[in-house]
């Protein structure tokens, strides 16, 4: 998420933060493996709200890259063929 947020323009940095700078966010997600993006809504009981203008054009860009739909990112993804499928005979009733 961090070469997709840069090239969208967004200035990234890493760094160790406060909770309550979480509590005061305009908008805070989430990434890992198996959630990919995750907007976070609520940090201890203190609502953040919808998902914000950020949060959803990096998780749509990052969505792109996963199903292949950009160029710049096609070098990320290991593509698997897939046999063709073959057609099994009709059964017909008697």
């Amino acid at each position: 998420m961090v070469q997709i947020a840069q090239d969208l323009g967004y200035r990234v940095e890493e760094r160790s933060i406060a909770r309550a700078e979480l509590y005061l966010a305009d908008e805070v997600f989430l990434t890992g493996t198996a959630a990919e993006l995750v907007p976070v809504r609520e940090v201890d009981d203190h609502p953040l709200g919808e998902p914000g203008e950020i949060t959803r054009v990096i998780q749509a860009k990052f969505e792109d890259a996963l199903h292949g739909r950009v160029e710049e990112y096609l070098e990320w993804l290991d593509f698997v063929e897939m046999p063709a499928e073959v057609d099994s005979p009709s059964r017909v009733s008697s």
